[in-house]
């Protein structure tokens, strides 16, 4: 399955956001707390590059799904700001990128 969302550009978008999507709750839920609770602030570092690739990833893949598909402002800007939400891209996932020529998310 994995193959055959590597082959188009909005099963990229998708894969992608699923990894964006753990990271950020990895560095909210996990790093965060170990930075500042138990004093290791090697995690926020560590996890808090990888979402940032992640993160810039996504947003490059989101543009190239936008003009592929030639997707409105409204679908760009609500998956835009899914991407700095916890969960956010999780919903994106099922509201836009699975069923992405419905005009409603």
């Amino acid at each position: 399955m994995l193959a055959n969302l590597l082959k188009t550009a909005l099963g990229r978008l998708r894969v992608v956001a699923f990894l964006e999507g753990t990271s950020l709750l990895i560095l909210f839920g996990i790093a965060m707390p170990l930075k500042y609770i138990a004093g290791y602030p090697q995690a926020v570092q560590v996890i808090g590059m990888a979402h940032g690739v992640l993160f810039i990833l996504y947003v490059i893949l989101l543009i190239q799904v936008v003009f592929e598909l030639g997707w409105g402002w409204k679908k760009f800007i609500l998956a835009f700001f899914a991407s700095v939400i916890p969960f956010g891209t999780f919903i994106a996932d099922a509201k836009i990128f699975k069923h992405p020529n419905r005009n409603t998310m």
